[in-house]
């Protein structure tokens, strides 16, 4: 797969938690760093993404906010 997106970290799916329509989806970066994500049953199911699989974890935000204390 190509594509124009710069920030992909490659993981490992932890866990998949399903929704009613939404799923969780659990990746773990390395160091014991997890991202999450909510996408679609839909796409979780077309795309086979399992516990123990190997994604690539691809952000694409507009703004990041950083808080402190």
């Amino acid at each position: 797969m190509r594509i124009s997106a710069r920030n992909q970290i490659k993981g490992t799916v932890v866990e998949v938690k399903k929704g009613a329509t939404t799923s969780h989806v659990r990746v773990d970066i390395g160091s014991g760093v997890i991202v999450t994500s909510s996408i679609t049953n839909e796409a979780v199911d077309e795309l086979g993404i399992k516990a123990k699989g190997h994604v690539t974890v691809v952000v694409k935000a507009s703004d990041v906010m950083i808080g402190v204390d």
